[in-house]
């Protein structure tokens, strides 16, 4: 879900202005082609998610450390992000989409190569670098060459890639990944970015944006990637490294904190920061990136949590994880058409509330979770969460670029998908170092109160076992239930987040009543 507030970044210039748009059957292929690269981008934002344990077996690393391949690529596109509205604006928005989707496509080529994991993290990187400025420039080009009168449909078939994607992701890097193997992942991309590619050179012609030389603030942006990289490392390697009993973590978190530090003092007070951080003097921007980044990021990782329990303690297939997953698209693509009419009637702080919340009640439900369930009730909370993602996305959208003034829309949209992606990253190493911790601690308290373990020894043993073997079956029995067991107290904590984050919208004030959803963020 990789959700509203993405294409903050990437300036409109000239979209709608009548010597650009097209028309008939040119209008229609490059809408479609513009909406597939689009689709692509999102898609492998969660393609990967089911096929971490596939990955993790094939370089042989544990699936915490497979994470990577999620996080990396998050915190790539998280940096690259508040460049593209420079890009876009110093090379043209045509080029710029067609380098980085050329890119996108070499990185995704690399990827599938990877013998280890450090290679196949440094690719993702890359392919996150290249694909953070796809989302917000299909977006740009696409109103671009639509008529204005046509955009709120253009913005429909935008947002409809946006959504269905997360719904075919799950599904097809299960049966990837247990059909064939975890490379074809990437590889599948390359065939599919060459025709977008020789497809938007030939139908877009014309349709450059206009440049203009811009200073872009590289002490700020050098800042932020030391920082971010930084602060995601010490997440990501902190659960191997025993957190700050290592002299890796504690001078991680110490560079993070000084350049994070450093990096404030420097954007508040240049006259051309790369992230413009005066819109958080508005109470509703503030409120609204604060329950956007909460809500995000318990959502987005519980996105990677569940492939990862359903394969590894219930002994699903990538394919069967993947079907249980994609039921998490279908009410919200349903859902979403109703959304700007119920935004009109009602105050969108209440829609996000009512949303946020309702997702935190799905959250509640998987706390029911045990090794008995069967795939339905593995499957109606991730079915019935997508009510509550359609109901907050595009009004939270509206309540935090509402609050700013009008020259300030493209900064605040592009610091409200960095920090939307920052936080998906980041709490998916939270939450995965949390839920391990978790699981270990509740097969622990298990072991100490089992019921008559020795009879159960000795059954296992009268069926062939040995008494070494017997007891490893219930080493495993037990750290399969703890497991269990954590899962469920792991989403008991992430309801109270998502409460917490339903609440903090009502920090912001009602946003006007004309107000509506930014076509161009």
């Amino acid at each position: 879900m990789a959700a509203a507030g993405t294409a903050g970044a990437a300036p409109a210039q000239g979209a709608g202005d009548g010597s650009t748009t097209f028309h008939g059957a040119r209008l229609v292929l490059a809408g479609f082609v513009l909406a597939m690269a689009n689709f692509i981008v999102v898609l492998d934002m969660t393609i990967a998610n089911v096929s971490i344990p596939h990955i993790a077996g094939g370089l042989a690393v544990s699936t915490q450390s497979a994470t990577w391949v999620i996080t990396s690529y998050a915190v790539a596109e998280a940096i690259c992000v508040p460049l593209t509205g420079w890009l876009a604006g110093r090379f043209g928005a045509l080029r710029t989409f067609l380098i980085s989707l050329a890119g996108f496509g070499v990185f995704s080529a690399l990827c599938g190569l990877s013998g280890s994991l450090n290679m196949l993290v440094l690719f993702r990187l890359g392919q996150g670098l290249c694909g953070g400025p796809l989302m917000p420039l299909t977006q740009t080009l696409m109103l671009r060459i639509f008529p204005r009168e046509m955009h709120p449909k253009a913005m429909a078939l935008w947002a409809m890639t946006v959504v269905t994607a997360p719904i075919v992701g799950p599904i097809l890097g299960g049966y990837i990944s247990d059909n064939w193997s975890w490379e074809w992942i990437f590889f599948i991309n390359v065939p599919i970015v060459v025709l977008i590619f020789f497809a938007v050179v030939a139908l877009l012609d014309g349709a450059e944006t206009p440049t203009v030389k811009l200073p872009i603030d590289f002490v700020g942006l050098i800042l932020l990637v030391i920082w971010v990289g930084a602060f995601q490392m010490m997440l990501d390697l902190g659960r191997e490294e025993d957190w700050f009993s290592s002299t890796k973590i504690v001078l991680l978190a110490v560079t993070a904190a000084i350049f994070f530090c450093v990096f404030l003092i420097w954007e508040l007070t240049d006259d051309h920061p790369i992230v413009d951080l005066k819109v958080f003097r508005h109470r509703g921007f503030t409120a609204a990136v604060i329950a956007l980044m909460i809500a995000f990021g318990t959502y987005f990782s519980s996105v990677v949590v569940i492939p990862q329990f359903l394969q590894l303690t219930m002994d699903y297939t990538a394919t069967q994880a993947g079907y249980a997953m994609a039921f998490s698209g279908v009410l919200a693509v349903l859902m979403s058409p109703f959304v700007p009419k119920l935004m009109q009637k009602y105050d969108p702080r209440l829609l996000v509330f009512i949303g946020i919340a309702w997702i935190g009640v799905c959250a509640i439900f998987r706390t029911w979770w045990s090794t008995d369930s069967t795939f339905w009730e593995f499957s109606y909370p991730q079915l019935l969460q997508g009510i509550g993602v359609s109901l907050f996305m595009v009004p939270l959208t509206t309540i935090s670029l509402s609050a700013v003034d009008p020259e300030e829309t493209a900064s605040a949209a592009g610091i409200a998908n960095f920090g939307r992606t920052l936080a998906g990253a980041a709490a998916t190493a939270i939450v995965t170092t949390i839920w391990s911790d978790l699981g270990k601690t509740d097969a622990a308290e298990m072991a100490g109160t089992l019921n008559d373990a020795h009879g159960v020894s000795s059954m296992l043993q009268s069926l062939g076992m040995s008494a070494d073997q017997a007891r490893a079956a219930i080493a495993q029995m037990v750290a399969r239930q703890g497991m269990a067991l954590g899962t469920t107290h792991l989403f008991a904590i992430a309801a109270v987040a998502l409460f917490i984050a339903a609440m903090a919208i009502w920090l912001a004030p009602r946003p006007p009543k004309d107000a509506k959803p930014s076509a161009g963020h």
